[in-house]
């Protein structure tokens, strides 16, 4: 039986290419949307966050022996949330990550987390299009509400508590574009221009999150961009192909252990 942290379209193939080769997978993820594309697919899964004590006690309780980490190259906590909870429970891990992409061009400034992100941004300033999502919307708010000259447009997923987040930092209605991805280059170039974006954040999630179709929209416009590099963690076991998950998944659990 396989533990696996999803929530993300390529965990979600990966979850069924296991289980099309007789792996008895259950998914875990954070919200119900994540949870209907599943069920949506026909996997087994649980919704909700999880600290590492209670995923641990879920792994011991229900019996499974292997933890395979899918979740999202930005998603730190739960990726140290899980392995805490493998050792724990003294169960295999095994880390998937889509692979890492190379950026180099003059408008492209890498930075190694949001908190230089949003410093470098107040010094460029100008508008802002920041398309990291809500969790962190805060640290940007911090640093760039009030700056003259500065415009903060925020891209996210348009559900409720990412709306009552956005009124509770400051952000304005009309700064918010409430849209559900993936983005084309083509939409990306249009809402650059509906804004008049001077400079775009975003994070290195691999091409899988659309981040070509983000830069690639950013230069034909000439815009600048940040680019935040992935959080450097040490996963231990780590692939970046599906090859490579379900070999190593089978070097652990051996074939065919469909309902062991």
């Amino acid at each position: 039986m396989i533990f696996m942290l999803a929530g993300t379209s390529d965990a979600r193939s990966l979850a069924l290419e296991l289980q099309e080769v007789d792996y008895d997978v259950t998914a875990t993820v954070v919200t119900e949307s994540a949870a209907a594309s599943l069920k949506e697919v026909g996997l087994k899964h649980l919704v909700g966050r999880l600290t590492a004590e209670e995923m641990a006690l879920i792994l011991t309780d229900r019996g499974y022996q292997l933890v395979v980490d899918a979740s999202h190259p930005f998603a730190e906590e739960a990726s140290k949330n899980a392995m805490a909870a493998a050792e724990i429970a003294n169960v295999p891990y095994i880390r998937y990550e889509r692979a890492h992409e190379q950026y180099a061009h003059p408008l492209i400034t890498v930075v190694k987390d949001y908190e230089e992100a949003a410093q470098l941004a107040a010094e460029k300033r100008g508008v802002i299009m920041l398309t990291t999502g809500s969790k962190t919307l805060a640290t940007f708010t911090k640093v760039l509400h009030g700056l003259e000259n500065t415009r903060l447009i925020a891209r996210m997923l348009p559900r409720l508590d990412n709306m009552e987040k956005c009124e509770a930092l400051g952000v304005a209605q009309k700064d918010i574009v409430a849209i559900q991805g993936p983005f084309s280059k083509e939409l990306n170039e249009a809402l650059f221009r509906q804004y008049g974006v001077t400079l775009m954040i975003t994070k290195e999630s691999g091409k899988v999150g659309s981040v070509d179709e983000k830069l690639e929209a950013a230069l034909a416009c000439d815009i600048e961009t940040i680019l935040i590099a992935r959080p450097n963690i040490k996963y231990g076991q780590q692939y970046s192909t599906f090859e490579e998950v379900v070999q190593a998944v089978t070097d652990t659990l051996g074939g065919n252990t469909n309902g062991l």
